[in-house]
């Protein structure tokens, strides 16, 4: 009997090692097939030396395809044809990023259960609430109505496949390993939901369900002077005093006060400072080629790998370098031989939320117009690893999806999401993007770069526009709903027409300007325009701070080259500091502090308002201001039951200046009459409180770099797979808008002239693969402010672009 046990245990114990090691637990991946030494982990360590010639045959392609691969592993496409240089393009965009294509695309369409389980489902189910899919669905059809868009998507997904096709387990992307899934066949409706993902990612704050509450507290004369349609200190993307060579369409008139504002508990995401961009043009008048200087960069959450990916195309009538998102042909940013562009985000209210009276709890019908309108019933299955299928019923009206009757407990993407209201969102009408980039692509002058504007809807974006003929432009470009002044900033009547959008500012009539007597244009994400503009894009803009930093540096720039600009950059002088900390100093009384808070008192008197890595008076600055903010606001804006905003920063600096003496410095909920002076000490002791806490006495530790803790994460917060901390300045609010993982995503200056020399880095690398020499090769000249050379080489064998390898792509 003994024997017998033993030989059972000895059958048992290897049955459940097997078992055990190919099995997903939880987050786990199997063990075995993740430590196996052939197709594990193992296999996707890459070595430093690169095969010098590669030949491929391939079905799919046209013609021959030449890629030669710079010294970064830029590749450099050359083709006969536009089928072929996008089929390259999506094949060698797979070949370094299929993992973030594949899962940016999952995570748009609410297709994360399919990897992770259960514990996705209300993720997935907020992505297809929101009508991405949706929306996708409809761009495409845009997308391929068109023969150029529809090559292009056709041929990009086609090279994207033909790599994928080509795969063994071994070579798949080390993620896929991790959590043990397997790439799938590429469509083109992923390309379109890239780009809604990116619309989702500028365009998908709100603020009208503060707003709304804002105004059943404190009534109409209190909400416009806390947040009034345009900031007390501004200096807009298309200078002041532009005139507006067009007669406008009727704006339409705003209807009857909807009285039924409640929104309920909402938690409403707000869009942060930082999301959003710089940039500008310099004319040839100042600089000292005498051609414009051209400078972009675009700030995102940073990520390993990069959301761009830097390629050069070049086909018949095409000779582009620049960044594309991975998952979309074309190039985004870049330049070519005769012109140069750039974006940044406009912030345009092209979302809007409709308050719905439903018919009752089937809501199958809603009152509009004075009668009862059918809804449509939209199904999303979603598939569930481990689990089975749930299918989620969305309910749409003509506005659009209603998002939530009863929200989640656990999900803050939806604490944005006000239940029982319908979403507009111009994300989801037909439309076709690519045909711009198609365009710009292209371009030679100013006419092209206008004519490829046209095709651009969502998200509204400032493109910046340079050339060799010594043209600049910048233009407000999107397609923007006709609107009356200020729908929008409150949530609107789903019962009344007149609340519907109706129709669209004409195209050639969005804010523009070219080459204007101050000889440079830019944007930094502020007011599009001044107060003259005759239509509606939104009554609130990113902060001023960032566009007057850079129009005065701009101003005082003669004899500009690509350094001046490169350094500019990397600015970190804070406006802020500049217009509120003079006063904020006279009103501290220093025999009330202690002795650390006396030293850093002492520190922040002298210092130069810049947020370098190394400044102590940033650190006790930032504390200083945000403490101070929250103590002058917190008791009149703070109330679980009706959730509002704080007045802007603009707002805020107005009245600590001009109005010292207010009674919005007073704390309601306590019985004592609080002022300004008392709000500045307290949080002057706060702030020196908290970094002493935290870092102990005043030294190196309380560098600004230190608190900020810069890094660049990986895309699913891997741990080992991020960056180290980069101890290097900027801030949020300075035109080097760094947070701690948020900030310039791709920095560009391209120099126009006879021929065009380009200059550029992204944090990370060409590769997506951990195991690469190339994932995050360029973090440490990012970090130093610094720029490579971009290469436009003008065949393969062009000297000029330091070729490390050669690949050829012939027909099968």
């Amino acid at each position: 009997m003994k024997n017998k046990l033993k030989a059972l245990i000895c059958l048992i114990i290897p049955l459940v090692l097997a078992f055990s090691f190919n099995t997903k637990f939880g987050s786990l991946p199997p063990l075995l097939k993740f430590l196996n030494p052939f197709t594990g982990f193992w296999q996707n360590a890459e070595q430093l030396q690169v095969n010098q010639q590669i030949n491929l045959k391939m079905d799919g392609t046209i013609a021959a395809i030449e890629i030669v691969y710079d010294d970064r592993m830029i590749p450099h496409v050359f083709a006969k044809n536009d089928h072929d240089v996008y089929f390259a393009q999506g094949y060698l965009t797979a070949k370094d990023r299929l993992f973030q294509m594949d899962f940016q695309t999952r995570y748009a369409a609410g297709r994360i259960s399919e990897v992770v389980g259960i514990k996705a489902i209300e993720l997935d189910k907020y992505q297809r609430r929101m009508g991405m899919v949706y929306g996708a669905e409809n761009s495409l059809k845009g997308m391929m109505a068109d023969p150029k868009s529809r090559e292009m998507i056709n041929a990009y997904t086609e090279g994207i496949n033909t790599y994928i096709h080509s795969l063994s387990g071994a070579r798949l992307p080390l993620e896929y390993k991790l959590l043990d899934f397997k790439p799938e066949d590429w469509t083109p409706l992923k390309c379109a939901l890239l780009l809604k993902q990116m619309s989702a990612t500028l365009a998908m704050g709100s603020t009208e369900f503060y707003m709304t509450n804002i105004l059943k507290k404190f009534g109409p004369q209190v909400t416009a002077d806390l947040f009034p349609d345009y900031p007390f200190k501004e200096d807009p993307i298309i200078p002041a005093g532009t005139s507006w060579n067009f007669k406008p369409l009727r704006i339409p008139q705003p209807p009857a006060s909807f009285s039924e504002k409640s929104t309920g508990k909402t938690r409403t995401k707000t869009l942060e400072d930082g999301i959003g961009s710089n940039n500008w043009a310099l004319a040839g008048a100042k600089t000292a080629s005498g051609y414009p200087i051209l400078a972009n960069d675009p700030h995102l959450n940073l990520t390993l790998p990069s959301i761009w990916y830097q390629i050069q195309l070049n086909a018949p009538g095409l000779n582009a370098y620049g960044v594309s998102l991975p998952g979309a042909p074309g190039i985004i940013i870049g330049f070519n031989d005769r012109t140069a562009w750039g974006v940044t985000n406009v912030d345009a209210d092209i979302l809007d939320y409709y308050q719905i009276r439903f018919k009752d709890n089937s809501h199958q019908q809603y009152w509009y117009n004075n009668q009862w309108k059918n809804t449509t019933r939209r199904m999303e299955v979603i598939k569930i690893r481990g689990s089975r299928n749930e299918t989620d019923t969305v309910f749409y009206t003509h506005h659009g999806p209603v998002v939530y009757f009863q929200k989640p407990a656990k999900l803050k993407l939806a604490d944005n999401v006000p239940t029982g209201n319908a979403l507009r969102w111009i994300a989801h009408d037909q439309s076709n993007e690519m045909m711009a980039f198609y365009y710009l692509d292209r371009a030679k002058n100013y006419t092209d770069y206008r004519k490829a504007l046209t095709y651009y809807s969502a998200p509204a974006q400032n493109f910046i526009f340079a050339s060799a003929d010594n043209d600049i432009s910048i233009t407000a470009n999107g397609k923007f709903p006709l609107k009356y002044k200020d729908q929008g900033k409150f949530i609107l009547d789903g019962t009344d027409p007149k609340d519907d959008w109706q129709g669209w500012v004409p195209a050639a009539e969005n804010p523009t300007v070219k080459n204007p007597q101050r000889n440079f244009v830019s944007s930094a994400n502020q007011s599009s325009t001044d107060q003259t503009y005759p239509y509606y894009i939104n009554w609130e803009f990113g902060n001023y701070e960032r566009g007057k930093r850079i129009n005065d540096r701009l101003k005082a720039m003669k004899n500009a080259t690509a350094d001046s600009l490169r350094i500019m950059q990397s600015d970190s002088y804070s406006i802020l500091a500049q217009d509120v900390l003079p006063a904020l100093l006279s009103k501290v009384d220093p025999s009330k502090l202690n002795a650390t808070q006396k030293e850093a008192f002492d520190i922040i008197s002298k210092w130069d308002k810049y947020y370098t890595a190394n400044s102590i008076g940033g650190s006790i600055f930032q504390l200083w201001t945000a403490r101070l903010f929250s103590d002058i606001w917190s008791d009149d804006f703070t109330d679980a039951s009706s959730p509002m905003q704080y007045p802007s920063k603009d707002r805020t600096v107005a009245l600590i200046t001009k109005d010292p003496t207010s009674k919005w410095f007073d704390n309601v909920k306590t019985p004592a009459k609080e002022t300004l002076e008392e709000l500045v000490n307290e949080s002057i002791k706060y702030a020196c409180d908290s970094l002493e806490r935290k870092f102990g006495p005043i030294g190196k530790s309380w560098e600004w770099a230190n608190l900020k803790q810069t890094n660049v994460p990986h895309l699913l917060n891997i741990t080992g797979f991020g960056s180290k901390k980069l101890m290097i300045g900027g801030a949020k609010g300075t035109i080097n808008a760094l947070s701690e993982s948020n900030g310039p995503s791709w920095r560009m200056v391209v120099e126009l002239g006879k021929k065009p020399k380009g200059h550029g880095v992204y944090p990370g690398g060409q590769s997506g693969n951990p195991g690469s020499p190339f994932y995050d090769n360029m973090i440490d000249t990012w970090a130093g402010g610094k720029l490579y050379d971009l290469y436009l080489m003008s065949s393969p064998a062009d000297p000029s672009g330091k070729t490390i390898s050669h690949l050829t792509i012939t027909k099968k």
